[in-house]
């Protein structure tokens, strides 16, 4: 389990370090992507938090430069590869509360694979920005990850 969801978070890493990129060559990065991107951030960041039962600094839609991403997203991976290379138990129930106040409890297992499939979704949106805006992004499947 460990190696598999170190991949995953190396995948995860890898993606969004060629959107930071891609977008730190842009004259102008639209809002849709840095609402999007930005999002992608802080969501990991609060996951990462919940599990580490520690207070998180950004807000779910909070908005950060382009400059800000980088340092960011290599501290959402330190964070999340600690939690994984530390866990003992992945079937592990984290309790936290959402955004609206309610609270839930879900597997720690279930919780690291929702961080990479949200970022992964969030990614689809921005590619779809990207296009709209006649920009052709780099392909960011899996399976182009791991060939």
């Amino acid at each position: 389990m460990k190696g598999f969801l170190h991949q995953l978070f190396d995948y995860n890493f890898y993606c969004n370090k060629k959107l930071i990129e891609q977008c730190a060559e842009m004259e102008t990065v639209s809002g849709t992507c840095t609402k999007l991107f930005s999002h992608i951030l802080n969501a990991h960041h609060i996951w990462n938090h919940r599990i580490v039962g520690k207070p998180h600094a950004f807000k779910v839609w909070q908005l950060h430069e382009v400059e800000a991403w980088g340092d960011i997203h290599y501290e959402n991976q330190r964070t999340s590869f600690e939690i994984i290379t530390n866990a003992d138990d992945f079937g592990k129930r984290i309790d936290y509360e959402n955004s609206q106040g309610r609270t839930y409890a879900n597997d720690l297992k279930d919780i690291l694979f929702h961080i990479v499939n949200h970022s992964t979704h969030h990614r689809g949106q921005i590619l779809m920005d990207f296009r709209a805006s006649g920009m052709e992004p780099e392909p960011l499947d899996y399976i182009f990850y791991k060939r």
